[in-house]
């Protein structure tokens, strides 16, 4: 398996994707932090604390539904009966790949469109989400996290569905965490300096430079972590 490989550009699309994602979740990270109570949002320490539960609950969402579209893509696999199943979710993962560099560059808005798929969970989520505020307990934060994490985003969801094509439940999951991970410190830093992060996010060149970085990312993960290198004469 090439794992580690695959680990790593989870964490890198979720480390420069933030930049797309400050635009929609950077705005709710800041709502967040202003929704909280005074007496929490006076105390920085008691501020890193609820902010820091709202993204563990949020990334813990990640995972859930990483292990399931790991288990559903190995079942469709099954069912499907095919022996070179792994090539074939290879090549699967990287069109994907190639897709959200496409996306975030711009190029590609279409693919927004794959939201609609999460719009049912959320529709029912949401009403639980508003009965937590206003979140004054760690447990609320935490709570409330879990609930943001199913909110319709096109990049989460296409990250999903890369995971489908991760080859385990255990590798989806892992997968999602990794993406969560890469997400932090853009995410976190919003709860605490929106402006000039966001200028920054908003710019065109920046988006199409992530963009690229991803594209060559995917393209360059066909020609390494194979690990037996035979793949191309079959």
């Amino acid at each position: 398996m090439d794992t580690p490989l695959t680990l790593t550009q989870a964490f890198l699309i979720g480390l420069v994707s933030t930049l797309h994602c400050i635009g929609m979740c950077g705005g709710i990270m800041g709502a967040l932090s202003l929704s909280l109570p005074e007496n929490i949002r006076s105390r920085k320490s008691y501020l890193v604390i609820f902010i820091s539960l709202f993204n563990i609950g949020r990334i813990f969402s990640y995972v859930i539904a990483g292990v399931l579209a790991g288990a559903f893509g190995v079942e469709v696999l099954k069912a499907l009966g095919l022996e070179n199943g792994h090539e074939i979710l290879r090549y699967a993962g990287v069109i994907f790949m190639v897709a959200i560099g496409f996306y975030l560059a711009g190029w590609f808005p279409q693919l927004v469109l794959v939201e609609h798929i999460g719009k049912p969970v959320w529709r029912r989520l949401e009403p639980l989400a508003r009965k937590m505020m206003p979140i004054n307990s760690p447990i609320r934060a935490l709570l409330y996290g879990m609930a943001w994490g199913w909110l319709p985003c096109g990049l989460v969801y296409v990250v999903l569905l890369m995971t489908v094509t991760s080859g385990s439940a255990l590798h989806g999951g892992m997968m999602m965490l990794a993406f969560g991970l890469g997400t932090l410190p853009s995410i976190l830093s919003v709860g605490f300096m929106a402006t000039w992060v966001r200028r920054f996010a908003n710019s065109q060149t920046t988006r199409q430079i992530i963009g690229l970085i991803i594209i060559i990312m995917a393209i360059t993960s066909l020609f390494i972590g194979t690990g037996d290198g035979h793949h191309h004469h079959h």
